[in-house]
Formats: structure tokens, C-alpha cells, sequence
């Protein structure tokens, strides 16, 4: 049912969004390094390995410079226009194109690079990565803004993310998983159609008040 629900929804967003969609590749064609698509390495379902699409906000090299996979608010590395599809997360609407591919469904645990999980619990991993993961989900409402927790911290990002970042993640991912059904599954779409309206908007903890609570270093 999820499958089918991914595959009707992921259609109707393309046809949707491609007014929005074509001028802003057209407009990353002729600035910043003339990249449209940006395509990642990331751990999907029982750990395979599969291609993210994503609008190029970044230098291309980005991953071998300071903090590799690791974003920062101010981050240099952003392009100018990046800011814009990052800020209103506008640079994942590409993952449409793995959700009909069947890499993610529309909800789930945000799939992350290899470097980001070896840094996550590993007494957790084995049960997030039984689940697909999703363009959205209860984390990716959370960690909306990571890029300002991490800044906040006198902490070395990779630091940060090791003891604070992945641990939470990992107990949103495994609260979602014990929650995981047609009602969440509509719910958390709908509540991130309202974050983008509302990005200060933290209406997630009013609809689902049992989530794990967060560390005081996760509040900003």
C-alpha cells in the first residue's frame, strides 16, 4: 500500500512542481559551477548502497574540504543561490526521482552517507536500516535547521554530531519505526507541507507527543 501510495504521490509532485522545478535548473546551469544534479552516496534499506539526487548547492568538491559531509551555518562552501534551495529545502525535491526508482519512500529515516551512520549507535543501526528510508520524516522535521545546532556549539562539528546529533536521530528513527503506519505515514507529509510554510512552526510535538526527548544541546 506504502509502495503504491509512494509511486501515485511521487508523480503528482513532478507534474505539480515542475513549474518551480524547470526555472531553477536553468538557473543553476548558468551560475555558480554550471551544475545542475548533484548525486551522493547513500545507505538505503539493509544497508545497500544507492545514488541520492539533489540540487547542486555546494562546491563540487565540498567533500574534500573542512567538514566534509558536515554543513555549518555560514558553511563557505554553499553557492549563493544554494542558500535559498537549502534554507526552504527545495534541494531535495530531485528525490522524487529516487522514489519512483523505489531508493526511498516518501516517509522514512533519512538515508545518510556511510561517514554520518558510522558515527550513530551501533547497537541501533541494525533496526533503522531494516526500514526504508523516506525524503521526509520525524528527524528531518527535527534536524530542520542542523546547520544552527551545530554552529551554536563550541564543539568540533564531527564531535557534535557523534554526541548529540546521531544518538537523537537514531531514537526518532527507531520512534518512528514503532509508529510506523498509515496515519504517521500522512501525517508526517502533511506536517512537512507545513513546515516549509512555517519554518518556525514546531507543530510536530503537539501531534505526536511521545517522541523521545532531546538533549538541552539540540535546542536552539
Amino acid at each position: 500500500m506504502t509502495r503504491v501510495l509512494d509511486i501515485l504521490l511521487s508523480m503528482l509532485a513532478l507534474m505539480l512542481l515542475a513549474p518551480l522545478l524547470l526555472p531553477i535548473m536553468v538557473i543553476l546551469r548558468f551560475t555558480g559551477e554550471g551544475k545542475v544534479f548533484y548525486l551522493q552516496e547513500r545507505v538505503g534499506k539493509d544497508g545497500k548502497m544507492f545514488k541520492i539526487w539533489k540540487f547542486a548547492t555546494m562546491l563540487e568538491n565540498s567533500p574534500n574540504m573542512t567538514n566534509a559531509y558536515i554543513t555549518t551555518h555560514g558553511d563557505p562552501r554553499v553557492l549563493p543561490f544554494g542558500k535559498f534551495l537549502r534554507k526552504s529545502k527545495i534541494n531535495e525535491l530531485p528525490q522524487l526521482i529516487n522514489i519512483l526508482k523505489g531508493d526511498i519512500s516518501v516517509v522514512g529515516p533519512r538515508p545518510q552517507v556511510k561517514a554520518h551512520l558510522d558515527l550513530y549507535p551501533k547497537d541501533k543501526l541494525a533496526d533503522i536500516l531494516s526500514i526504508k528510508p523516506g525524503l521526509t520524516g520525524i528527524a528531518s522535521l527535527f534536524f530542520r535547521d542542523e546547520e544552527s545546532m551545530i554552529s551554536h556549539s563550541s564543539l568540533e562539528p564531527k564531535e557534535f554530531y557523534k554526541l548529540y546529533i546521531a544518538p537523537y536521530k537514531a531514537e526518532l528513527e527507531l520512534w518512528y519505526k514503532k509508529n510506523q503506519n498509515l496515519y504517521t505515514y500522512v501525517m508526517l507529509i502533511g506536517l512537512t507541507v507545513w513546515s516549509v510554510l512555517f519554518s518556525e512552526s514546531k507543530l510536530y510535538l503537539k501531534v505526536f507527543k511521545d517522541l523521545p526527548t532531546p538533549p538541552k544541546e539540540l535546542i536552539v
